[in-house]
């Protein structure tokens, strides 16, 4: 189900070297004009959710979730983590980047 980057990798290792090493959640957050993205956050896993470990890491996704992208790929970016979906997420129907509010370099 789950794939991660050796920079990925790498972020998470500094980042629980100096605190308590607890279960990720990939989660659906809200994107904007560009829609819906998964994200990471601390949280505990649920009846509702699937738990996978990997390298050590333990993460947890929503059952129904997981069902829909059907896997994903969590990497690094300069900007921080991305995890990028097997099956793409529906867009907000937007035209992304600037085309709502003009609040990231539209025209």
């Amino acid at each position: 189900m789950l794939e991660i980057s050796e920079d990925a990798k790498k972020e998470l290792n500094e980042y629980f070297k100096d605190n308590e090493k607890g279960t990720i959640r990939i989660f659906l957050a809200p994107g904007g004009c560009s829609g819906p993205r998964l994200a990471l956050a601390l949280d505990e896993a649920g009846d509702d959710d699937m738990v996978e470990e990997i390298d050590g890491f333990k993460f947890c996704i929503n059952k129904q979730l997981e069902d829909q992208i059907k896997s994903a790929k969590i990497d690094l970016t300069p900007m921080g983590f991305i995890v990028v979906p097997e099956v793409p997420l529906p867009d907000s129907g937007g035209s992304g980047c600037g085309g709502c509010c003009g609040g990231c370099g539209g025209a």
